[in-house]
């Protein structure tokens, strides 16, 4: 029976299978908590009932408490799929190397034809700021997401950076926890700016969550690759074909489809490899050695 459950991780490290030997009858998928849990478990349900009935057994979904409680769950065997952030990726990846258990991205969404999406900066229409050139030697609060997230972090950050605007120098950075926490802090002025996904973004105003007339986007990022789909490598050879069948198989105009996609706000899911997320390794690296 399909399981969907909001779980906080007590992680302990545990024995991990032997490559290729991992068939758990509860195939745990965990998701990232870039909004409210019960509005990821919700968006998610189809996909739940669609991996049940494809590889044919019970399905757990779970939203981690944050990003790190997700790169642990997976360093330590207690998930088996997860849909990670790009630099959460590449900090569990780190974390696994040498270790018994590894892990791959395998999918990604695919959204007016590419595997690539943007973060956007975003100001309070009543803040003063309407560029990033602003933020330089304001002093004011500016709102990310999660520390570990790409776009609610890393890549805004990186902008500011790349603009002149240093944190703890010209602004003091405000971690929220996630994507619509810091769209809804610049609104209510409680920061005058803040990074998240664009996506998320567009989603938040299109629903109403947000106040158009009290947020902008004062920047845009360059392209980042999308959100992977990772799955522990030590999964059986079978499984690992059909979870990754389940997911590249699915089409638009058909009612799984576009009942697992729409969330999304995808076309389909692509395959991706883990050299294409070596731009956010360099992010990251930029962001760190400010």
């Amino acid at each position: 029976m399909l399981k969907t459950v909001a779980f906080a991780f007590a992680v302990l490290a545990g024995a991990v299978q032997a490559q290729g030997t991992h068939d758990p009858d509860v195939l745990r998928v965990a998701l990232l908590p870039d909004e409210d849990a019960a509005t990821v478990i919700q968006d998610n349900a189809p996909l739940a009932a669609h991996l049940e009935a494809e590889i044919g057994r019970d399905i757990e979904m779970i939203v981690t408490t944050d990003y790190s409680s997700m790169i642990e769950a997976m360093r330590f065997g207690r998930i088996d799929v997860a849909y990670f952030g790009p630099v959460s990726y590449t900090i569990a990846k780190e974390r696994m190397a040498g270790g018994d258990l590894d892990i791959e991205p395998f999918a990604a969404r695919v959204t007016d034809g590419s595997t690539t999406y943007r973060s956007v900066v975003i100001a309070g229409t009543g803040s003063g700021i309407v560029s990033v050139a602003d933020l330089v030697g304001s002093g004011v609060d500016v709102a990310f997401g999660d520390p570990a997230s790409t776009s609610s972090h890393y890549a805004p950050r990186h902008a500011l950076l790349l603009e002149g605007a240093v944190a703890g120098v010209d602004y003091e950075a405000r971690f929220t926890g996630a994507h619509d926490a810091v769209a809804r802090n610049v609104e209510l002025g409680n920061a005058a700016a803040g990074g998240l996904s664009e996506p998320i973004f567009e989603s938040l105003i299109d629903r109403g969550v947000i106040d158009a007339t009290r947020v902008a986007v004062i920047h845009t990022t360059a392209d980042l690759p999308q959100y992977p789909w990772v799955m522990r490598t030590d999964l059986t050879t079978g499984l690992r074909d059909g979870i990754r069948a389940a997911f590249l198989g699915l089409a638009q105009g058909t009612e799984t489809g576009d009942a697992v996609l729409g969330p999304f706000k995808a076309e389909r899911f692509a395959p991706i490899t883990d050299a294409d997320y070596d731009i956010i390794r360099d992010i990251r690296k930029t962001v760190l050695d400010e």
